[in-house]
């Protein structure tokens, strides 16, 4: 590579000055508070900052702590998180703040081995809450920081596959300026979110573009070269809205399963060739060993999820007979629609909510 002999020592101290006048200022950028740090960290994997920014002031306002999360339950921490998707991330946090109180007196660990042995955390989470609040030399590599190493080094394998992403750790290793690791690992994040974007990189912006080799090549928009997606599958789900008395009946989903600890309509994916009302009829039997008279439709929406996508269909139904059992499920409860807001649900029941409120069956 051309410019490999300048790039070690140029790269972080470009990176650095440049971060220091283009850093977005952000709220867990005040802090070098573990718990925060890790807090932003875990909201910020799969999610855009602008939409991780008031949940993370929402959350930290009900638990300031790592104490005070560590006390809360379950279902307190999933209702702050409802809406932010991917809920094992808030599960995995909450357990992991149990552990550190229970084991560690309260202290988000130092040590690297004590950080990796808690629930949720691999080496990205570990590498950036050690460097970021304790400053420790340790790397980081999420998607903006191997799209710029990709690019910089001309890197044509696929980032995700095994030996290549040895090499992406390896140089972000490698590349960290002794005393500087949380400012060069923030400053790496923040080129490529802000300049070294995936579809049209600001490369005129750039403070390392004439050490960019995919530049210099014209190949920066080729750059890393990642996978083809799959086709994104489609299910079909009808839920019911069971009345009686003047209350609904939600179910809370199994905590091994996807949406874990979440409330939700009852109900399940259509089988084929299956009319949707039968689904709904079948998936109450099964789910809580519930008869259900399905009698009239309510609304549809769509929702996506990181690997499918949904349409949510929704029937009003009169349990004339039964007392619901929690067969498929942790638990169920009758509750008056007023009361929906008090638990937390998934983002794609949060349409029928909307129109359930104020109304009946």
């Amino acid at each position: 590579m051309a410019n490999a002999h300048r790039m070690p020592g140029d790269l972080p101290r470009r990176l650095l000055a440049w971060y220091r006048g283009a850093r977005r200022d952000l709220p867990w950028r005040r802090t070098r508070e573990p718990y925060r740090v890790w807090l932003a960290e875990v909201m910020l994997q799969q999610t855009r900052v602008a939409t991780a920014v008031p949940y993370y002031e929402r959350f930290v306002a009900a638990f300031p702590t790592l104490e005070a999360l560590a006390a809360a339950s379950v279902d307190e921490v999933l209702a702050l998180w409802a809406g932010l998707g991917y809920y094992r991330r808030a599960r995995h946090f909450h357990a992991a703040a149990r552990q550190v109180v229970a084991r560690h007196g309260g202290e988000v660990p130092r040590d690297p081995d004590a950080m990796l042995a808690l629930p949720g955390v691999g080496r990205y989470t570990a590498g950036a809450v050690l460097s970021l609040a304790y400053g420790l030399p340790m790397p980081i590599l999420d998607g903006n920081v191997e799209r710029v190493l990709c690019r910089l080094f001309a890197i044509r394998g696929n980032p995700k596959a095994g030996r290549t992403r040895k090499r992406l750790w390896a140089l972000a290793e490698s590349l960290i300026p002794q005393g500087q690791a949380a400012d060069f690992n923030q400053a790496m994040m923040e080129l490529g979110a802000t300049v070294c974007t995936p579809a049209a990189p600001a490369c005129t912006e750039c403070p390392a573009a004439d050490l960019c080799e995919a530049l210099r090549l014209g190949k920066q928009l080729e750059l890393p070269r990642l996978p083809k997606r799959r086709a994104v599958p489609h299910y079909d789900v009808a839920v019911g809205l069971v009345w009686r008395r003047g209350k609904l009946l939600i179910a809370k989903r199994p905590m091994d399963a996807m949406l874990g600890g979440l409330w939700e309509f009852p109900g399940g994916k259509r089988e084929a060739g299956e009319a949707l009302e039968e689904t709904v009829r079948r998936e109450l039997r099964e789910e809580l060993g519930l008869e259900v008279t399905v009698t009239a439709p309510c609304v549809v929406c769509k929702h996506a999820y990181s690997h499918f996508r949904v349409t949510l269909h929704s029937y009003h139904c009169a349990s004339p007979r039964g007392r619901p059992r929690p067969l498929g499920c942790d638990a169920c409860r009758w509750v008056k629609p007023e009361e929906l807001g008090d638990y937390p649900f998934p983002t794609g029941s949060l349409k029928i909510i909307r129109a359930l409120r104020g109304a009946g069956p």
